[in-house]
């Protein structure tokens, strides 16, 4: 074969044998992306935390760095940063898994923090955490625009952080504003201690109120304090239980039930279902509503969206959003269920489709005349593929939806809801040349 004149400039050797496009002999990426930032966060919290150990373990902390005589009380520093810091460090670590911006946030201002350590103590062993507080930091501001996901708080949970923030102040102003009624109550240090350990209910009785408004200011502390603290507790750790508990019993949350939109409902799971979601499952949003606790679990580890109630219940219809779906298919093995099924989401929301699977030929039209717009008859659908495999042919050969009496454009179109124009009007030619070609020959025959 010869090379035309246009292609004349082109030279396949070289561009065989020295391609423009280079492979990378070291994928960079994978050093610095966003992985092994949250890694390497993870790895300094863990070194913080064991080199605040060792620095508490000692009757007198080293302090021997270059930032000895900047920072006041630097023994005090020295001993306590490391722990203190590492705690809040392993809560960042988390977030920054699940890239969350206050995370990534939180991160820029206590991972450079914690440099502060070996820059004062000027220890040897505590090279590598400033080694990779240094490698860190630099990584945290490259990847900034890989953790983007936002907190979401409720609005429960930001009432009670509020509340907690709120009786913190509260009690600090008041105990200091209040300290010559105290015992051994002098400054604003004091203040928040005592704050601190009254709403932990922890009472060391080392400052203690003298006078009686000095107790009721005390007592309100107490009950303010440690009722926002138990409702702040319940509303950030509730929510996360349940996620657990929702993805141990194969089940959504209320909170992911409220964004889905524009979705599919499976109502019910059996034979039908299973291939239904192999089909259709890798593009469209689907939620399958369904009893059966073992099918749930297997469909949430495959990465499916599962709600574990009865689907027959207009409650649960309701919850699975069928008002914002885009479609109901109710493919359950039961047909007495699928009936119920059908009523129970033409309650919920007259207007939306529903295809149905009618296991028994007998009960289609009862499924029919309850409110589904299509209705599958399985049984009928292979006694027509059967007897045109051995009527017709080989089973390989035989034309499914020829057998069904769908045309080849309404193949494409179930298969393609975008189909172009040309291709209809292709079909219409096409059609159109062949009946002239039918009248023609039999012009010919007469």
């Amino acid at each position: 074969m010869v090379d035309s004149q246009e292609d004349s400039g082109t030279r396949p050797f070289e561009e065989v044998f020295y391609p423009a496009d280079r492979v990378p002999f070291v994928e960079w990426r994978e050093f610095s992306g966003a992985k092994p930032t949250v890694a390497l966060v993870a790895a300094i919290t863990v070194l913080a935390f064991v080199t605040g150990l060792s620095n508490l373990s000692r009757a007198q902390p080293v302090v021997e760095g270059p930032l000895a005589g900047v920072f006041p009380m630097s023994q005090i520093l020295v001993r306590f940063l490391g722990v203190l810091l590492a705690f809040p460090l392993g809560i960042v670590t988390v977030g920054l898994r699940r890239r969350k911006r206050l995370a990534w946030l939180v991160a820029m201002a206590l991972v450079p923090a914690l440099a502060i350590l070996p820059l004062t103590t000027g220890r040897t062993t505590e090279i590598p955490l400033l080694a990779l507080v240094l490698c860190a930091t630099p990584l945290l501001v490259a990847n900034r625009d890989e953790f983007d996901q936002p907190l979401g708080l409720s609005s429960l949970q930001i009432a009670s952080l509020s509340s907690i923030l709120g009786v913190g102040l509260y009690g600090t102003v008041g105990a200091y504003g209040l300290r010559s009624q105290f015992l051994k109550l002098d400054g604003w240090g004091d203040a928040i201690y005592y704050v601190i350990v009254t709403i932990a209910t922890v009472g060391y009785g080392d400052i203690t109120p003298t006078t009686l408004e000095a107790k009721l200011f005390s007592l309100s502390v107490i009950l303010l304090g440690t009722g926002a603290f138990t409702v702040a507790v319940g509303a950030l750790i509730g929510p996360a239980i349940e996620s657990r508990m929702a993805a141990a019993f194969g089940t959504m949350t209320a909170s992911e039930l409220s964004l889905l939109e524009d979705h599919v409902v499976v109502l019910g799971y059996g034979d039908v279902a299973e291939s239904f979601l192999d089909r259709v499952g890798d593009g469209t949003d689907l939620v399958v509503v369904t009893e059966d606790a073992d099918a749930a679990s297997r469909l949430t580890d495959a990465g499916y969206e599962v709600l574990t109630d009865d689907p027959t219940d207009e409650a649960v219809v309701k919850d699975a959003r069928v008002d914002a779906a885009r479609g109901v298919a109710v493919a359950g093995d039961d047909d007495a269920e699928n009936v119920l099924a059908v009523l129970a989401t033409r309650g919920v929301s007259p207007d939306i489709r529903i295809v149905a699977v009618a296991n028994t030929e007998t009960h289609a039209n009862k499924l029919d005349s309850v409110g589904a717009d299509e209705v599958i008859d399985l049984r009928s659908i292979g006694g027509r593929l059967l007897g045109a495999s051995i009527l017709d042919g080989e089973p390989n050969e035989v034309d499914p939806a020829a057998v069904l009496g769908f045309s080849d454009g309404d193949v494409e179109s179930a298969e393609d809801d975008q189909s172009e124009p040309e291709l209809t009007t292709t079909g219409d030619d096409d059609a159109a040349q062949t009946d002239s070609e039918s009248q023609q020959s039999n012009t010919d025959a007469r």
